[in-house]
């Protein structure tokens, strides 16, 4: 089941990131946050932007996926980013595709046009998932990270979610959405 994360997610959601953090460069997260700190994040993030996870019917979660600013210029405010973590003995499962269906069908409802993919190279399994998704690359940043002993490339992929109108309202803030609304896009 998906459904909207909460603060209380917190220490389920460290229990997935922490390992892609002390053991790779998929993320540039370098220390694991506290869980009060991590809480918190949960918690500014869905003012603006949906954080979902993905719960098993015995009450595990197993993945989260959401979506944070691109960039701070008002300019930008149609682009997102997105993030999906998946417990690593549920990989290849079909939660990061359910779990980013409903993330996207989200951002779309709110008015974003655009949401990037930032990918860790070399990375062929997020790179394969990512354009089975209907991704698109378009630039590499070459050693743009330092990570467990390595320079690292990041390479980018964009997916667009809306048509780019000429005079584009602002986005919705996540927040301001129905809950009824969110619902029927979760379900």
């Amino acid at each position: 089941m998906i459904r909207l994360a909460n603060p209380t997610d917190a220490v389920a959601l460290l229990a997935i990131y922490a390992p892609y953090i002390r053991n790779s460069s998929i993320t540039f997260e370098t220390g694991v946050p506290a869980v009060a700190d991590f809480a918190n994040r949960i918690r500014s993030y869905l003012d603006n932007w949906p954080w979902l996870v993905y719960e098993k019917e015995d009450g595990q979660v197993v993945g989260y996926a959401y979506a944070s600013r691109y960039r701070e210029r008002v300019a930008y405010q149609w682009s997102i980013e997105c993030s999906v973590y998946v417990q690593e003995d549920h990989l290849r499962s079909g939660i990061a595709r359910a779990l980013y269906t409903a993330l996207f069908a989200i951002l779309k409802t709110q008015g974003f046009t655009t949401v990037y993919a930032v990918i860790n190279l070399p990375n062929d399994r997020s790179v394969a998932f990512h354009e089975s998704m209907g991704f698109k690359y378009f630039a590499t940043f070459e050693k743009v990270g330092y990570k467990l002993g390595k320079w690292k490339d990041v390479g980018w992929w964009q997916l667009q979610l809306n048509e780019y109108l000429l005079e584009p309202a602002a986005p919705i803030k996540f927040s301001a959405l129905d809950s009824e609304t969110v619902e029927g896009l979760l379900n």
